[in-house]
């Protein structure tokens, strides 16, 4: 345990955002598989609403921090390759 006051308090912090992060970071990978299930099954309504939502959480993600914005981008990309592939 730290012995400085504001050591605590940081251990306090990073605790709550740790947590935070990992429910960001697991809902993220939830709606990678709905999407990716979509694209594959061939839905595309479904895929396209599966890909606005996922790129908003995505975006939401880089605001705040939980993710690097380079790799949102990076993200964003590739799923827009995926969904625009004739043969999905």
């Amino acid at each position: 345990m730290p012995n400085i006051k504001s050591a605590e308090r940081r251990i306090r912090t990073q605790a709550k955002s740790n947590a935070r992060n990992r429910a960001v970071k697991s809902e993220l990978k939830t709606l990678a598989k709905k999407f990716k299930a979509a694209v594959v099954a061939g839905e595309k309504e479904e895929a396209d609403k599966l890909f606005k939502e996922y790129t908003s959480a995505l975006d939401k993600a880089a605001l705040k921090g939980t993710l690097h914005k380079n790799s949102v981008n990076r993200k964003k990309a590739q799923l827009s390759k995926a969904l625009s592939a004739p043969s999905a």
